[in-house]
């Protein structure tokens, strides 16, 4: 197709997307609230760093308020928790017969169902390792799955088209009829993350970390019970193997998927969680609440409780509100009072 695909965030997910497939020669328009990053990725082009690739792409790219026309292909990969507010600033450019692909972390396919129509959204599931470093700068610290999917299972020829798209940016990419399985397999990884964010150490230091195990473990399960009883089976990925925090797992397995997981983050360029460095760089909001937030309130709907997952929200918003330190302290604080 000629017509470009509109990415409305070119942050570290959609600014890699973009990137790669404007060095491809596919058409393409992202969007950045940040005007100082939009004019550098339009201007001397957005700079690819680290170990994965190294290149400088000029992209075209806009603030919200300077897009025109409608789209059929757009790729929203903000922050979980503004996905409501971007998608009332996208919809009025997404064509009737187009659809809105979340590439981004969290249930967001529920939100943009809401706001656009089921028919006009599509899933999608991302674990490569990248943090956006500054104006017209994007780490890629590590290749990881991508996998894309209908909502509803089916596969149509948008659904391949995206597919061979997204194989541009990684060969590897998996085309599904269960998205679900893929996001909420991340959900059981990402709470783990959230977790790591607790304390300044490395992704892989805390999963290497035997006295953290056992949080790390009971997070990994609360999270698998919440997916069955949505009648969802999580799919493995990059070490998560979800099946090992199921009922009927040992502990033997639990602790060997926290062993792969420590592995896999030692080899990243990318030391520290997307969570770690909205708390301690960046100093802004997590997604807490729009990921494992949305957890809990789906376990509360099947009477399940959660209090790992509750106090992990509890624990992260005390770090970004000034109240505790990112400390090991901190991290056990999680597992007090708990059996």
């Amino acid at each position: 197709m000629d017509e470009p695909v509109l990415i409305w965030g070119a942050g570290a997910i959609g600014g890699l997307l973009g990137a790669y497939w404007a060095r491809a020669g596919v058409p393409v328009l992202m969007v950045d609230i940040v005007a100082e990053h939009a004019a550098a990725c339009a201007g001397t082009g957005l700079c690819v760093e680290g170990p994965v690739d190294t290149f400088r792409q000029v992209v075209p790219c806009v603030t919200p308020d300077q897009v025109l026309g409608t789209f059929q292909r757009i790729v929203l990969a903000v922050k979980a928790h503004g996905t409501e507010a971007a998608m009332a600033q996208l919809l009025p450019h997404l064509a009737e017969d187009g659809y809105v692909l979340s590439a981004q972390n969290g249930l967001n396919e529920h939100v943009i169902a809401r706001a656009a129509g089921a028919g006009r959204t599509m899933g999608a599931f991302v674990n490569f390792g990248a943090d956006w470093l500054g104006p017209g700068r994007i780490l890629f610290g590590n290749r990881g799955a991508v996998v894309v999917g209908e909502i509803d299972g089916t596969v149509r020829p948008r659904t391949q088209d995206m597919f061979e798209l997204l194989q541009v940016f990684e060969p590897a990419a998996v085309l599904t009829e269960d998205i679900w399985a893929y996001l909420w397999g991340k959900l059981g990884y990402g709470a783990m993350l959230f977790a790591t964010a607790l304390t300044p150490d490395s992704m892989s230091a805390n999963f290497a970390d035997p006295s953290r195990g056992p949080a790390l473990i009971g997070l990994g399960r609360e999270v698998m019970r919440v997916a069955q009883a949505e009648g969802v089976t999580p799919k493995a990925f990059n070490g998560f193997e979800p099946a090992a925090f199921m009922p009927r797992a040992t502990e033997a397995e639990a602790r060997r998927s926290i062993a792969d997981l420590a592995a896999f983050n030692a080899t990243t360029a990318k030391s520290h969680s997307g969570i770690y460095r909205d708390l301690a760089v960046r100093k802004r909001r997590t997604e807490v609440d729009a990921q494992v937030g949305a957890v809990v309130e789906i376990a509360a709907r099947h009477g399940i409780a959660v209090p790992l997952l509750t106090r992990l929200v509890a624990l992260i918003h005390d770090i970004e509100d000034d109240r505790r330190e990112m400390s090991e302290a901190t991290f056990h604080a999680l597992t007090e009072g708990w059996t």
